[in-house]
């Protein structure tokens, strides 16, 4: 409970894949969200008893966790910049999730075969003698990103909806807007300047910097959503891969392993005796490496006379103290 009374606040995405991912996060990482009537806006988590969920509009949850009537949230990193000010009032707990990943990009019509970067754009300008019509839902970065990088005469033209048909409609001269897989862009006509990428952006953990200041049950929801969402994130992109291994001892096969570049592990790999039937010396060796390694990870211990390989998923990986959780308490202090 907070000192008003309520339970503490965690705010979510309320419908579209930025939801979905949200609510897969948080079962991954055991903390399973329970909304008995997909109608209702507010959930429950069991395994957190003095939390509820609360089902917001991305843009709101900038806002709520600001003003302090949620004390979490999870949104785009795109929103959180468009929306935020410059009070401090809100800490990113984490940056990347991982998941909701897109650019925000200055687009421009196909037809126009002349113009592929700002410097381009800054002379069709200049010929077409007045300023440049930009339609966004993100006036805010759009303009400091023109400002930043260009000297074009600008005039912002926020709108909603599909952007996408402002060029051809003559409404907006070009726009930005987000891009995931650019299918969008080619099937409307569109094209993105190459050096034209405004913001790289995903989903991000957010808090009230006020209520972790001051609220220990707060502070102590976001250490154990740190820990768990780091651990999961870290373990998501490793494989444990074992492995037998004939040697005379741990040291002759630590001196095999140490000097390859994939299998010597987090810190150094595992090694321990394998009690075999005929006394035979065979070891069994451990290590967590990077999924995409994984062949080069097999290689390597066929090299040193590796076999019987066994790969298996890494759930969580928990470091002495996350990176995030570091940097948490230090914004604290502050």
């Amino acid at each position: 409970m907070t000192p008003n009374n309520r339970n503490i606040r965690i705010a979510l995405p309320s419908k579209g894949l930025l939801a979905d991912a949200s609510l897969q996060l948080f079962a991954e990482i055991g903390l399973p969200i329970y909304s008995p009537n997909p109608r209702q806006y507010i959930a429950r988590i069991p395994l957190l008893p003095n939390a509820e969920v609360i089902f917001q509009r991305p843009g709101d949850i900038v806002i709520s966790v600001r003003d302090g009537s949620v004390d979490f949230g999870i949104t785009g990193s795109d929103i959180f910049y468009e929306k935020n000010d410059d009070s401090g009032r809100i800490l990113t707990l984490h940056s990347q999730l991982g998941y909701g990943k897109c650019t925000l990009n200055v687009i421009v019509p196909d037809e126009w075969a002349e113009v592929d970067t700002l410097d381009d754009l800054t002379r069709w300008q200049a010929a077409c003698g007045r300023p440049l019509r930009v339609g966004t839902k993100f006036p805010r970065l759009a303009e400091q990103f023109f400002v930043k990088n260009t000297a074009l005469p600008i005039q912002i033209i926020q709108a909603e909806g599909a952007l996408e048909i402002a060029p051809t409609i003559g409404y907006a001269d070009i726009i930005v807007d987000l891009v995931s897989t650019g299918t969008t862009l080619r099937d409307n006509r569109l094209k993105r300047l190459q050096d034209g990428a405004v913001l790289e952006a995903q989903a991000c953990l957010l808090a009230n910097k006020a209520a972790l200041q001051n609220q220990p049950d707060t502070r102590a929801v976001a250490i154990q959503l740190l820990e768990l969402v780091g651990a999961y994130l870290r373990g998501k992109r490793k494989i444990a891969v074992f492995a037998n291994v004939r040697a005379g001892s741990e040291e002759e096969i630590a001196q095999k392993l140490l000097p390859k570049t994939v299998i010597s592990g987090l810190q150094g790999p595992t090694v321990s005796r394998i009690l075999t039937r005929d006394g035979e010396p065979f070891f069994s060796v451990h290590v967590v490496v990077e999924k995409e390694l994984l062949h080069q990870a097999v290689r390597e211990l066929r090299q040193i006379g590796g076999s019987g390989v066994v790969v298996s998923p890494v759930s969580y990986i928990f470091e002495e103290e996350p990176l995030e959780l570091t940097q948490m308490l230090a914004a604290l202090e502050e």
